[in-house]
């Protein structure tokens, strides 16, 4: 459940940010007839995610078990793309984000209602989309059976939404640069789990062999149904059994990524610029 709490934090506070910097700006530059063209494209963009969330999980029901297997392991994989790509972006950006959302709202003001729309839409809709594949994808590698994974990634939405607000009334302030290394790199550890549970997935719709072939099998010593097995399984998509295929993609990609994500890059930036906005 943490797991999906962090991945519901991470991308739920990413959005939020977008939406107080787009807010903030037209308030403090006095354009309040921009809000409502703004707030248009923010609903939009979190219909369409939530119709994707939705197709994903009720789509794949009707399909047979290998296809559904396929599927899975194939959303997971690119839903782990999807997720390193984001958690590099961010890491180069976090200090910038605003200064750039500024210059893009700069330039839709100047292009109409229409552009507003679409600015907000797709500052959104990118982090909506990213959330509902990797949260589809995360819950079905936790197959826990329950509710517990989407509570813990509403509740980490949740979260996000009442941050957000205290950034824009200027009641909070944290370092974004610090705040998005951190669950950055605890993002790199779940996805690593999403991804060998991936291949897992794959290996059981018959698109990949070596299903018989474990790597260990420490079940005896870390029940799965046991709690410290099922918090194992909800914060790192733990599995006692792997193939050893999945220990190799595992270790491929956790060791490489997060040695990236850790090295440094750049020259410090001064604190007042990796904050959060508190405009209003």
């Amino acid at each position: 459940m943490f797991g999906n709490y962090l991945i519901g934090l991470r991308e739920g506070l990413e959005a939020s940010l977008v939406v107080c910097i787009l807010v903030a700006y037209l308030v403090k530059t006095e354009r309040r007839d921009a809000l409502r063209p703004v707030w248009i494209g923010i609903g939009i963009a979190c219909a369409i995610s939530l119709a994707f969330g939705a197709a994903l999980e009720f789509g794949s029901q009707e399909l047979t078990f290998e296809a559904q297997e396929l599927l899975g392991g194939t959303l997971s994989i690119i839903a782990v793309g999807l997720v390193t790509w984001m958690v590099f972006w961010m890491r180069r950006t976090a200090r910038h984000l605003k200064a750039d959302l500024h210059g893009k709202l700069d330039a839709a003001l100047q292009m109409g209602t229409g552009a507003l729309v679409a600015t907000a839409l797709l500052a959104v809709g990118r982090e909506g989309l990213e959330t509902a594949l990797f949260v589809w994808a995360s819950v079905r590698a936790s197959g826990e059976g329950t509710s517990a994974p989407l509570i813990g990634v509403l509740l980490g939405i949740a979260t996000a939404i009442v941050l957000g607000y205290l950034f824009y009334r200027g009641a909070l302030r944290i370092n974004l640069a610090k705040f998005f290394t951190w669950t950055g790199g605890m993002l790199v550890i779940v996805a690593a789990g999403v991804l060998a549970y991936g291949v897992h997935d794959l290996q059981e719709a018959r698109f990949l062999g070596g299903l018989a072939d474990k790597a260990f099998d420490v079940s005896a010593t870390i029940p799965p149904d046991s709690w410290y097995g099922t918090l194992l399984k909800g914060i790192f998509n733990f599995q006692p059994d792997p193939t050893v295929l999945q220990v190799v993609v595992w270790s491929l990609y956790l060791i490489p990524t997060m040695a990236l994500f850790l090295a440094p890059h750049g020259p410090r930036k001064p604190k007042a610029d990796s904050t959060a906005p508190a405009e209003s």
